[in-house]
């Protein structure tokens, strides 16, 4: 079998690795027939430079283009940087339900459950160069992950996608219209696999959101990318609740919590150390890191910081906020289905975890502090104690403050702290 291409330095661009030619021996024989090896080897060198050219100008022009057929203008990407039961799902369909978005959900879970014996660290750059392809709408990139004959339903969570539920990919739903997971599922599951590709390039936003990036410098390429616009939502939650919401869904996580420990290959269900929830937080403060003190000038107006409790809190400025961050309208439609989805009856059942359904928002945030023991929420404390101070979240000294609802533990981020006020002088903006 062919070597598989190397992807440890920067994307695959190219196809197979061929085979080294064979070494040409000179002939023996004189003058003459040395003048014609030398002719034919001269000949051998242009025709496989102009095969090389050929080459390069064939992927030059069937490159998939950043322009948005809307206008020509460029088609702007944005990439939703969170982690698991982190409130990702709701904010996905945030974007997922705008009309000019085309998004999918988690395309780096093919990565990882096909080289589940993987690390988190080994895997970036496969999850990396896959997410650049589909930000480029080239589905391709899908061959190495999904089988040979494929439908839509072999992709992630496609039903979710209401771009993949809609014309063209399918007819579920008009264009624009808010759709749902129930109804698309069973009418768009058979649809050919290609018709993502052509969705894909219909759209003036491509939006993906991934949990397994666990620092932001694996990222730097795409931003330097000059054939992406991309813009990075980093989305975080109170460690408290996030563990709490994880253990509603072990089972659910235990491929995922093996990966992130690096136990080649081994799920992990049971995490009574909270290991998977100690690295989660410190990958959250790498990430802020990076992009908040001395920031590189290229993340220059390309991060924003949302935490899930603000939109909890106030759903409609916060996501008004997050739309022009990208680059989007908060249609009228949006706003009457946000409120809709925000404020529904109590948290949501067990069964409803992986899904996006209408609850009480701001129960749902509050819910750990009447689940969780002062115990587990102490060694929370402990192991996240630099993510409850970058992030704002004010920690809990006795179970009467955690029960005590009045007490605020969603603290004002200072605008110093997440701007870039402090580092324009260091790093001028190009």
């Amino acid at each position: 079998p062919e070597d598989p291409p190397d992807i440890s330095h920067g994307f695959v661009i190219g196809g197979r690795a061929g085979r080294a030619p064979k070494r040409l021996r000179s002939p023996s024989t004189g003058p003459t027939a040395g003048g014609m090896w030398l002719s034919r080897f001269s000949s051998m060198v242009v025709t496989a430079l102009l095969l090389a050219q050929s080459g390069l100008l064939l992927f030059l022009v069937s490159r998939p283009r950043p322009l948005s057929p809307v206008g020509g203008e460029q088609r702007v990407h944005v990439l939703v940087l969170s982690s698991w039961r982190s409130g990702s799902s709701f904010v996905g369909q945030l974007f997922s339900q705008h009309p000019d978005v085309f998004y999918l959900m988690e395309p780096g879970w093919h990565v990882w459950t096909a080289l589940s014996q993987g690390s988190a660290p080994t895997l970036h750059m496969a999850v990396r160069d896959l997410v650049r392809s589909v930000f480029l709408c080239d589905m391709d990139v899908f061959d190495a992950y999904l089988p040979w004959r494929r439908n839509l339903s072999d992709l992630f969570q496609s039903a979710v996608s209401r771009a993949l539920c809609s014309p063209p990919a399918c007819s579920a739903f008009p264009r624009g219209a808010i759709s749902s997971e129930a109804v698309c599922k069973p009418l768009c599951a058979r649809r050919p696999f290609s018709v993502a590709q052509e969705a894909c390039r219909s759209y003036s936003h491509v939006v993906l959101k991934e949990v397994r990036f666990f620092n932001l410098q694996v990222l730097y390429p795409l931003l330097n990318d000059p054939a992406l616009n991309l813009r990075i939502v980093h989305l975080v939650r109170d460690p408290r609740a996030v563990l709490r919401s994880r253990e509603q869904t072990a089972k659910a996580l235990a491929r995922d919590n093996g990966i992130v420990l690096g136990t080649n290959g081994t799920w992990v269900e049971a995490d009574p150390g909270l290991r998977v929830v100690s690295e989660v937080c410190r990958s959250h403060v790498r990430i802020a890191e990076a992009a908040t003190r001395k920031p590189p000038p290229f993340l220059r107006d390309r991060y924003r910081l949302v935490r899930f409790e603000d939109l909890a809190r106030a759903p409609l400025s916060e996501i008004r906020a997050l739309y022009d961050f990208a680059g989007l309208s908060l249609t009228a439609q949006l706003e009457a289905w946000i409120h809709n989805i925000t404020h529904g009856s109590g948290p949501g059942a067990r069964r409803e975890a992986f899904k996006t359904t209408s609850r009480d928002a701001l129960n749902v945030s509050q819910a750990w502090r009447h689940a969780l023991s002062f115990s587990k929420i102490r060694r929370v404390q402990e192991l996240c104690a630099g993510a409850l101070q970058l992030l704002g979240y004010r920690p809990v000294f006795s179970e009467k403050e955690q029960r005590n609802l009045a007490l605020d533990l969603v603290l004002p981020l200072g605008r110093s702290s997440f701007s870039w006020a402090s580092s324009t002088a260091a790093h001028p903006g190009p």
